[in-house]
């Protein structure tokens, strides 16, 4: 399986936000869009950064009370790491644990294609196990046939 399998059950949806937008307008559209990180585009196409909701977590120690008003460009992640839709499921899984991250933008000669979690890669991965898991137990019940005369 490849990351396209997955961008394909996912849909189209990518949640961009640009670098001057503030924590408070990343906060609602993440909110809003029910997912922990965006990509940061000035526009809409490109890929400037990454910032998710754990980068706001930390943030709040730093900027307290301000930090609604701070620039998304400030907080944001600048050096992304991408994978592209024939990426193996397999090694962007061993990316994201290696990496620590959690999402990853999915780029194609330079255009955003969409963005994949890792529980998006989990369940891919789930998936694959028990389809594999079924396709030996029916081999196996095959095999446990007695041999026919003929």
């Amino acid at each position: 399986m490849n990351v396209a399998s997955i961008l394909a059950l996912k849909g189209p949806v990518i949640v961009t936000v640009k670098p001057t937008d503030t924590i408070a307008t990343l906060s609602r559209k993440l909110h809003e869009k029910r997912v922990g990180a965006a990509v940061v585009s000035s526009d809409g196409q490109a890929l400037d950064g990454v910032i998710s909701e754990r980068d706001i977590a930390y943030a709040v120690a730093v900027h307290k009370g301000d930090l609604h008003v701070v620039p998304v460009e400030t907080l944001m992640t600048r050096a992304v790491i991408s994978c592209a839709p024939g990426d193996s499921v397999a090694h962007v899984a061993s990316t994201m644990l290696s990496r620590r991250i959690r999402h990853v933008p999915v780029v194609d000669d330079g255009r955003l294609l969409g963005m994949i979690s890792i529980r998006d890669v989990l369940n891919q991965r789930l998936d694959d196990l028990q389809r594999q898991t079924a396709m030996l137990r029916n081999l196996a019940v095959q095999m446990d046939v007695p041999p026919q005369d003929r």
